[in-house]
């Protein structure tokens, strides 16, 4: 039995107890579905939807019900001004990733090259490295990652986002880069200790446990980056980090240990701290 656009929509309130946006995630189950926009949805509610599309939403909203992520189900998520392709093998990008690319930007306007070399570490879907070659299509940008699949899936965005002016590396961190050659490095690594009671919640549990965990209670990966970068930065050359909330203090220490300057903390959208960036003179 076919039933209209308003009754599938209603049945999103199945998602309650899972989301608290359960009718924006109908509404994004639906349009994909259907391949229209959400206004559409509303614009034609009364439209009766086939026994196909009715069946595959119901699976959208099953797997959403067992908590899995908007993103992953519908296989896409939005970053900066574009659209990414995310699955199983990579971090879904989140709104506070877009804080390093803000600063990134502001940075490049302080460097003499044009053509600057950059470099994303630990890249998963590509986000911050797509989201720089667009802004910026004169630069050089590497993007590494050590999960083959996570740079199939980046270099499949890059592809589509037309942003060809990135080089795709399968490694850990620096390894691989070029010594004294590159003007920036981005990296948002993991940055979660094991056991974290995070990681038995919500999105995190569906996430490749690889783009989250790191030892040295969620700081390795932040110190492995911050010693080896040092190799490949050119004088005069910045390095920005994501990290967790309670990690800033940590890092700047470290950062300043380590021969940086110009060590500046900031915090996300949300308020909280998530972002050091420092100076390799």
């Amino acid at each position: 039995m076919s039933i209209s656009i308003k009754q599938a929509l209603a049945r999103g309130e199945s998602l309650k107890k899972v989301s608290v946006s359960w009718k924006l995630d109908a509404e994004l189950f639906l349009s994909h579905e259907l391949g229209e926009t959400r206004e559409y949805l509303y614009s034609w509610s009364n439209e009766l939807i086939s026994e196909r599309h009715l069946e595959s939403y119901k699976g959208f909203l099953e797997r959403r019900a067992a908590g899995e992520p908007v993103a992953y189900i519908i296989g896409h998520t939005g970053f900066w001004d574009f659209k990414l392709r995310v699955d199983k093998r990579v971090l879904i990008p989140r709104p506070e990733t877009e804080l390093i690319v803000e600063k990134a930007l502001e940075l490049g306007q302080r460097l003499d090259s044009k053509d600057a070399k950059v470099a994303d570490l630990g890249t998963g879907s590509g986000a911050i490295a797509i989201a720089l070659a667009r802004s910026n299509p004169g630069w050089h940008i590497t993007a590494v990652d050590i999960s083959e699949g996570a740079l199939q899936l980046a270099q499949l965005n890059a592809q589509e986002q037309q942003a060809n002016n990135i080089e795709f590396s399968l490694a850990s961190w620096c390894d691989g880069l070029a010594a004294n050659q590159y003007d920036m490095i981005a990296a948002n690594p993991p940055y979660v200790q094991l056991g974290d009671n995070h990681l038995e919640k919500g999105v995190l549990l569906f996430e490749p446990k690889i783009a989250l965990i790191t030892d040295s209670a969620g700081l390795g990966s932040l110190r492995r980056i911050i010693c080896q970068s040092k190799r490949v930065l050119k004088k005069d050359a910045w390095l920005l980090l994501e990290h967790g909330f309670n990690q800033q203090a940590s890092l700047k220490a470290l950062l300043l240990k380590e021969g940086f300057d110009s060590v500046l903390g900031y915090k996300d959208y949300a308020g909280n701290d998530r972002m050091v960036c420092a100076h390799w003179s």
